[in-house]
């Protein structure tokens, strides 16, 4: 069966990865960076790199100034591991000693995370000022195999970079030595700073020093009772050494064990004890999971903890989509009116992909009389064109009322992003005043207007009719196949209805053949097969038989237009993307969409478990 410690430290790490990696989607939205957030420190510097091994204990000796710290650290050491000075704030890093051969087996960076490693060589090297966050370590043969103890700065020194020192400290340690004396039990500072450690849950050993005994007797315990009330720790052990100079610097001074709370009867000051010793005893398993319970509650911790972080995420993404929808709203890019193209281009794409379906005697008739009626029109069309002079292209015409439309979008895009820019959101204005101050209008539409002139216009219309008409060949085959039987029919009279379009214009074809059919579906057929309708007759014509066959043949015709316009349109939207608003709208979208993550759900999944097991760890 799984084991607490061991379900809470495999969450842990789960948690660890999917923080970091909702911590990477989230710089999108400008929140502030995790790096100096209390639960986050504490997660990374001390949870993380301690889960993994519950093998040794870090014991921490922290107090402050001028408090006799590091003769405590030196007892411990068994030897005057670390220099001592008469004069406050003498040590400026942290030094550690840690048993033989404990480096090589653990990485002593992943443990004191946040500090600079250097091997400690010299008892004087920790009292040199160093800007950076420095920790001296070495062996020592007289340590426990299961400690790793620690000298640190003063925790109330005038020098702010010791706090956060001692800090990084305190997130690292699994017990603390709290070093108190007469001067400095009720300090601010120093309460403060344990204040932390008890809301961590940490194992707490209380050394009171420099007791004058046993004229103190009545009153060291009235101070560390105020200590504790002002703190909230309870102590583990208490220990009370006297001030004794001499013995401090000789490494023999004495600790009393007392009883906390005190009996009615206390215990006398006989039973001197071993701080080196009472450590190393110490239930290693039970301290670990009090401190992981005592951390995992400050990280789970609704108001300031991760719950709190997950909270801000989803705030700022509500801020996101609600500038999003205000860009939606007015739809920068929109054109509701684009330019529809030629129905006589259509037709004639239809015509062309209708023929290469055609196939034997069918192919042959209907090429032959096409061909004819092209030539019966062709001095007709010349006589035209020298009547009102040479007629453009109808694609040509459709490229031109394109870039007009172009042209209005465009401007009513600058126009719209000028507006947002003004409204000061804090979250599109620095973003649209990148998109104003990058590539220009001109440059912009000099840009467009080379793209727009590449664009094979017959290719699209072409491409777009196809896909049409195959999709019709799949989805209804055998209305497919009908119209092919009646474009056999339609070839069988075909010389007929040639020379009557010719002669009369539009009506005498569709009479014709509706004595031969008489539904929509076939007269769909015969206005695709006679060829000449939409050349002879125009487009009024096709509008004015909405009631008949051809009326069919023109809702086609509008569906193909909006179709087209669509996809013309979403041309002009990609290149607007890519060379004007650029990673915006990706911007926008990946920042509402942050909550609904697979990232953001596994935090929120691993809290919840998390929260089981502390609870039942506290059962």
């Amino acid at each position: 069966m799984t084991s607490p410690y061991t379900a809470c430290a495999e969450l842990v790490r789960q948690l660890h990865l999917a923080i970091r990696q909702l911590e990477s989607h989230a710089m999108a939205m400008q929140t502030s960076p995790l790096k100096g957030r209390e639960w986050f420190e504490l997660l990374t510097r001390k949870l993380v790199p301690q889960l993994s091994d519950d093998a040794f204990l870090v014991v921490g000796v922290v107090g402050g100034t001028n408090i006799g710290k590091s003769v405590i650290f030196n007892h411990l050491a068994g030897c005057r591991a670390s220099a001592t000075s008469a004069f406050a704030s003498g040590t400026k890093h942290p030094v550690c000693l840690v048993p033989p051969g404990f480096e090589q087996k653990h990485d002593l960076a992943s443990i004191f995370c946040g500090f600079d490693l250097h091997a400690w060589s010299e008892a004087n090297a920790a009292l040199e000022d160093h800007r950076e966050h420095r920790l001296f370590w070495r062996t020592n043969d007289s340590i426990p195999s299961n400690l790793l103890i620690l000298d640190t700065p003063d925790i109330d020194g005038d020098v702010r970079v010791n706090w956060e020192r001692a800090d990084n400290i305190r997130r690292c340690a699994d017990v603390l030595v709290a070093v108190l004396t007469q001067q400095k039990y009720n300090d601010a500072v120093v309460k403060q700073f344990f204040r932390k450690a008890a809301e961590e849950d940490k194992v707490v050993l209380v050394v009171f020093n420099q007791v004058l005994l046993p004229d103190d007797e009545p009153y060291w315990p009235v101070w560390l009772q105020t200590f504790c009330q002002e703190t909230g720790i309870n102590p583990e052990f208490v220990y009370v050494a006297p001030a004794d100079r001499r013995a401090a610097e000789e490494n023999r001074l004495p600790f009393y064990l007392r009883d906390w709370p005190l009996r009615e009867s206390p215990n006398n000051l006989v039973e001197q004890h071993s701080l080196k010793t009472d450590l190393s005893a110490l239930h290693f398993s039970t301290i670990k999971l009090r401190t992981l319970r005592g951390s995992l509650r400050t990280v789970l911790n609704e108001r300031f903890g991760l719950p709190a972080y997950l909270a801000e995420v989803r705030s700022r993404s509500e801020e996101f989509r609600t500038a999003s929808a205000l860009l939606s709203t007015h739809e920068l890019a929109e054109s509701r009116e684009w330019p529809p193209v030629p129905n006589p281009v259509v037709v004639q794409e239809v015509r062309n992909w209708w023929q290469a379906q055609r196939e034997g005697w069918t192919k042959t008739v209907h090429n032959f009389y096409n061909a004819l009626g092209r030539g019966m029109l062709k001095p007709f069309a010349s006589l035209r064109d020298r009547l009102q002079g040479e007629r453009v292209p109808p694609l040509e015409q459709y490229r031109q009322r394109e870039w007009q439309t172009i042209l209005d979008t465009v401007e009513k895009v600058y126009e719209r992003l000028q507006w947002f820019s003004e409204l000061g959101n804090p979250l599109l204005q620095p973003r649209i005043d990148r998109l104003l101050n990058g590539k220009s209008r001109v440059e912009m539409l000099e840009l467009l207007k080379t793209r727009h002139d590449l664009t094979d216009l017959e290719f699209e219309v072409r491409s777009l009719i196809g896909a049409e008409m195959e999709a019709f060949r799949q989805e209804s085959p055998q209305s497919f196949q009908l119209m092919k039987w009646i474009d056999h029919g339609a070839a069988a009279v075909r010389p007929v209805t040639s020379v009557c379009l010719f002669v009369t214009g539009f009506g005498p074809a569709g009479h014709a053949v509706q004595s031969v059919a008489a539904n929509a579906a076939v007269q769909f057929a015969v206005d695709i097969a006679s060829g000449t309708v939409t050349a002879v007759a125009g487009e009024k014509a096709l509008s004015e038989t909405a009631a008949t066959g051809a009326g069919l043949f023109e809702a086609w015709f509008r569906r193909l237009h909006a179709r087209f316009a669509a996809k013309r349109a979403a041309w002009l939207g990609r290149m607007l993307k890519d060379h004007l608003f650029g990673t915006l709208p990706d911007e926008l979208q990946a920042a509402i969409s942050i909550p609904q993550s697979e990232a953001f759900q596994r935090v929120q999944f691993t809290i919840t478990q998390l929260q089981k097991e502390v609870t039942a760890a506290d059962g």
